[in-house]
């Protein structure tokens, strides 16, 4: 497998399940994708869910009906507690070509990573499903290690379009940019305030 990030706007996704699983899959994809839920039952945190509820028995529905339940997905995820219908689930994906994310049974197309998420950035982590703890592990790693990330870039946006102004050698730019990522002072002013960091970048690389 190797990653990607994908635009979901306006695509379709369907998960079958309604606990807490399917629940935490829906609040995932809910936020940009069409989101639909398959379930006899839907577990308390759908009830703050923006997605559309299909009430149905999954384990009674026959293959036509699980075709025309995932006809026009993009993405298929199987989050019920049952392996043996998670995977028949999958086989149908697979059979029509749509990609499949399998929350228990055999491994689908598609893992869906721990995510990482700034205002200016998107960070994934996968330990391809072996230890979920330690994806937890690494988000919480950078967040706690890197709380200025969303500043830095900001400042760094900032700093590129000043070099592009006045700098032709574009090689020399990137040297400065990649400085004042490893500029323990300017991280540092960046916590307590990011025009001062910038007044501090801007005199020691840009007019110093």
């Amino acid at each position: 497998m190797i990653p990607l990030m994908i635009d979901l706007s306006g695509r379709s996704v369907v998960i079958f399940g309604g606990g807490d699983v399917g629940a935490r899959k829906a609040a995932f994809f809910c936020h940009e994708a069409d989101v639909t839920v398959i379930s006899r039952s839907f577990s308390s945190p759908f009830d703050n869910l923006p997605v559309q509820q299909s009430v149905a028995d999954i384990s009674r529905m026959t293959d036509d009906e699980l075709g025309h339940a995932v006809s026009r997905a993009f993405l298929v995820v199987a989050a019920t507690s049952d392996a043996r219908l998670n995977n028949r689930i999958g086989e149908r994906c697979r059979e029509d070509g749509i990609l499949f994310n399998n929350a228990e049974g055999a491994e689908g197309s598609v893992l869906i990573p721990s995510v990482v998420r700034g205002e200016h950035y998107l960070l994934a982590v996968s330990t391809g499903g072996q230890s979920p703890a330690v994806s937890r592990y690494i988000r919480e790693l950078i967040e706690t290690t890197c709380p200025d990330l969303d500043a830095m870039i900001a400042l760094q946006a900032r700093l590129r379009s000043e070099l592009k102004k006045g700098e032709a050698d574009q090689k020399h730019w990137s040297e400065i940019l990649w400085n004042v990522i490893h500029d323990a002072e300017v991280w540092q002013a960046l916590v307590v305030n990011p025009d001062t960091a910038w007044k501090l970048v801007a005199g020691r690389y840009l007019y110093g």
